[in-house]
């Protein structure tokens, strides 16, 4: 696959924004306005903070892109952004109290980070470039993103306040790089279409030692590190269609988990916090929806259950959903 050109990179970016399965964002601190400030958990549920795990995920069943809450069952899901636009691709804190998601239109993209509850929605990026994918660091002081600066995929991060805006490298390609940190804060695993097709590497936490590990003609995306550092879940069409896979976190054993022929598993598999279950979205079932299969890839369960609307972009961290 060659480079697109500018003019058709612009046009892949709106086509996918309009569609509400992929991502955006951008850096400098600055509160919400008042109209923007709405008072959340409106339908009388409550977050509480204890042994339970939590979901956070991107839906239009409102008939607009925003970001929820529900518990790992899929009970209680609940509406925690309110805003006219795109609101998606949470990440939830390492301490289970903050959630850094993406949030604008085409024509700008910033993050925020917002409390569990969805109060103090703030906006940590300001600038031109289209930022997107947040991933907090594993001590929950750093946020990493990707951006596209121009046509130019760039790996990222930022303070939680908005502070010290950092560019660690070009990713290559033309698309966002979806970064994230490994849970030892080491070694960040990103996609990137650097040789024509997308591809899973890993790079230090300071940007150098750029490795591919998946290394073939298929596509290969999303990726997401277990618990314990030692596999990465990702995304491939090397068996004919998008499919949920896992490997060690050296790029070998390559295995997939997942095997629906006529569906796709879209993006964003994320591990539980005790490494025994992976999340996903897949349209299996007609409509993207949120599924949670067994880190084996037994066991797999539709979590949402909403034929009318697009679940997508899981997120699993600490918390639980009560009334």
């Amino acid at each position: 696959m060659k480079k697109l050109a500018y003019s058709t990179l612009i046009a892949l970016i709106l086509m996918v924004l309009q569609s509400g399965c992929e991502r955006q964002m951008n850096p400098i601190a600055s509160s919400l306005s008042d109209l923007d400030e709405i008072p959340l958990l409106q339908n009388g549920m409550s977050l509480m903070k204890g042994g339970n795990s939590i979901i956070a995920f991107q839906s239009d069943r409102s008939g607009d892109q925003e970001v929820y809450v529900m518990n790992s069952d899929g009970s209680q899901p609940t509406r925690l952004t309110f805003r006219a636009g795109h609101d998606g691709y949470p990440d939830l804190s390492p301490d289970g109290k903050k959630i850094a998601y993406e949030s604008g239109s085409a024509t700008n993209l910033e993050i925020y980070v917002m409390d569990i509850d969805g109060t103090n929605q703030i906006c940590v990026t300001n600038s031109p470039a289209m930022d997107g994918d947040p991933d907090w660091s594993p001590n929950g002081k750093t946020i990493l993103f990707g951006r596209l600066n121009g046509a130019v995929p760039e790996i990222c991060t930022i303070n939680a306040d908005g502070s010290d805006l950092t560019v660690l490298c070009n990713a290559g390609g033309y698309y966002y790089p979806s970064p994230v940190w490994s849970p030892n804060g080491k070694k960040i695993a990103f996609q990137s279409t650097a040789t024509g097709n997308f591809e899973v590497y890993v790079i230090n936490a300071d940007g150098t030692g750029v490795t591919n590990l998946t290394n073939n003609g298929a596509l290969d995306r999303f990726p997401s590190w277990s618990p314990n550092g030692k596999k990465i879940a990702f995304i491939s069409n090397r068996d004919g269609n998008q499919e949920v896979y896992v490997m060690n976190a050296d790029g070998s054993e390559q295995t997939r988990l997942t095997t629906t022929t006529a569906a796709r598993e879209w993006n964003n598999p994320a591990w539980s916090r005790d490494g025994k279950q992976i999340t996903f979205d897949s349209n299996r079932d007609g409509n993207f929806e949120v599924y949670v299969m067994n880190a084996d890839g037994s066991g797999q369960m539709n979590i949402t259950n909403s034929p009318a609307s697009i679940d997508i972009a899981p997120d699993w961290g600490h918390g639980s959903l009560k009334k």
